[in-house]
């Protein structure tokens, strides 16, 4: 079976998951049917245990599906202390649905799949030696892998159904009203946690500061939770996030940030009221320092900024270039910090941010996104999943999502080392070039031929190389030379779906 982006799709197994193939990304006006939670009624206030244990033997059945978030990022202590337990106890076959996967998850996910305690895993991304293990066939069933807006669909619609979802925050009461506002390790936005609480089965908190009743304001509220679990400690602050976010000093990232400034402030949606995404990237905070200076000099304010938040987005809310942040995630602690204290940093669920079936997302009122690539080819397909070795090494997160935005910019380098950015056809097709309008690096800017508008608008402006993405991709081969095709089996690893659900591509097991 072939999808629209020419990707072969293994019939036997697209047959058996009951999965269809991609075929645009436009998401119409389907009507669809939402699934609900069972919920046990809770007559009591106080919902706290000390024994993981007993709520992990009393809730848990082999099989079930689990849930965790990511917002504690290499922080995280909740995710491990649960997966001890539940490894501890023996269960088999569960499925892992977590938002996604951090380095600190990876040794404690590969000691479970070897147990036969994890046979199933739907994220948006792993990384590291996960990543590496599951590339080489370590994992029994595919990965699935889902945009955060996607995961938000499939949750709502029952096709990920969380059993128990295990919820580490910084502060709840004995009710379970939380949030990640406040406590010892402050990480800001609940917003991918926020759809977990919602439509599991069984919520458990885990936190290291239980308050008194009750606690506001309440991201995760006492009518979704089944549990609060006590642990001594819940997180490390200082691997939450950074601090200040540093300013790149790299002249390649430089020059690409001065090269999307120039894109934006040229396009026809720079003026009074836009709205942008910017990622958490070198290049990306610095296009969030140039663009900061332009809106002071052209006296032009945007409504909202969106997505992973960063300290230098919330400095523009608080110099009043921005009006509001829409938060889904907070990647530093200047940006959760923020939360707390401005009420114009709006705490978003996953959903609201990105759910492509649902009565409005913000990615539709989206008219900037700026985001990276790890690939892209000559057809604007990008890959930020597959390495150039064909391993597994990053995540889809909200690439898909905001590449629903009017102009969507992939910034990257010509180059990485000895492997090109620029190829012929991306190892993994992530986001598909029908979404994407410019490429912007540091030799040359391609745009979409379908965007003849922004090659209108762009070619008249002075310093702005427009060029052909073909021969950005002939300029980055005459410097490294041309890659070897990889080797796979026919074994396939990982599924990755749009954000509709369908398939847009495979990923097959790497040869050893």
């Amino acid at each position: 079976m072939e999808n629209k982006v020419n990707r072969e799709l293994p019939d036997e197994l697209m047959t058996k998951m009951n999965l269809k193939g991609f075929e645009s990304t436009k998401i119409g006006h389907p009507e669809v049917q939402r699934v609900a939670p069972k919920v046990r009624v809770s007559a009591g206030e106080d919902k706290v245990v000390d024994s993981l244990e007993e709520v992990i033997k009393n809730n848990l059945k082999d099989g079930m599906t689990i849930s965790f978030h990511h917002h504690f990022r290499n922080g995280d202590f909740a995710f491990n202390k649960v997966m001890d337990q539940i490894i501890k106890m023996g269960y088999q076959d569960l499925t892992l649905a977590p938002s996604s996967l951090t380095g600190v998850m990876n040794d404690k996910v590969i000691e479970a799949i070897k147990k036969g305690v994890i046979t199933n895993i739907a994220s948006s991304g792993m990384r590291g030696s996960l990543g590496e293990f599951v590339s080489h066939g370590g994992l029994k069933n595919p990965v699935i892998f889902r945009s955060h807006g996607n995961r938000a669909r499939a949750i709502e619609e029952g096709d990920i159904k969380i059993d128990v979802a295990f919820l580490g925050v910084p502060v709840s009461d004995p009710a379970g009203n939380a949030n990640g506002q406040d406590g010892n390790a402050v990480f800001g936005s609940l917003g991918y946690a926020l759809i977990d609480a919602q439509y599991a089965d069984k919520v458990v908190l885990l936190t290291d500061n239980v308050v008194d009743y009750p606690n506001t304001p309440a991201s995760i509220k006492q009518d979704q939770v089944d549990y609060v679990v006590k642990v001594d400690k819940i997180g490390d602050p200082d691997k939450i996030g950074s601090g200040a976010t540093r300013f790149t000093k790299d002249p390649k990232e430089l020059k690409i940030a001065q090269n999307v400034n120039q894109v934006i402030t040229n396009s026809p949606y720079y003026k009074q009221g836009f709205s942008f995404q910017t990622g958490s990237g070198g290049a990306a905070l610095a296009v969030t320092r140039y663009l900061r200076q332009s809106m002071i000099d052209d006296q032009i304010t945007a409504s909202f900024a969106l997505g992973g938040i960063t300290k230098p987005t919330t400095d523009l809310l608080e110099e009043g270039l921005v009006k509001k942040v829409m938060d889904v995630q907070d990647f530093d602690k200047g940006a959760a910090a923020s939360m707390a204290k401005n009420r114009d940093q709006q705490e978003i669920d996953a959903s609201w941010y990105a759910d492509p079936h649902n009565k409005g997302a913000v990615v539709n009122n989206l008219d900037v996104a700026i985001l990276s690539a790890l690939q892209i080819d000559t057809d604007f397909n990008v890959n930020v999943m597959t390495g150039s070795d064909g391993v597994i090494r990053g995540a889809i997160g909200g690439h898909q999502d905001a590449a629903n935005a009017k102009m969507t910019i992939i910034t990257a380098p010509l180059v990485r080392g000895r492997n090109a950015t620029v190829v012929p056809k991306v190892e993994t097709v992530v986001t598909p070039g029908d979404s994407i309008d410019v490429l912007v690096t540091e030799r040359g800017i391609a745009i979409n031929p379908k965007r003849q508008d922004l090659i209108a608008a762009l070619s008249k402006v002075p310093g702005l190389k427009i060029v052909d993405i073909k021969d950005l991709q002939q300029l980055a081969q005459d410097q490294v030379g041309q890659a070897k095709p990889l080797e796979y089996t026919d074994r396939t690893v990982a599924l990755v779906e749009y954000r509709d659900g369908t398939i847009i591509d495979t990923i097959k097991q790497v040869k050893d």
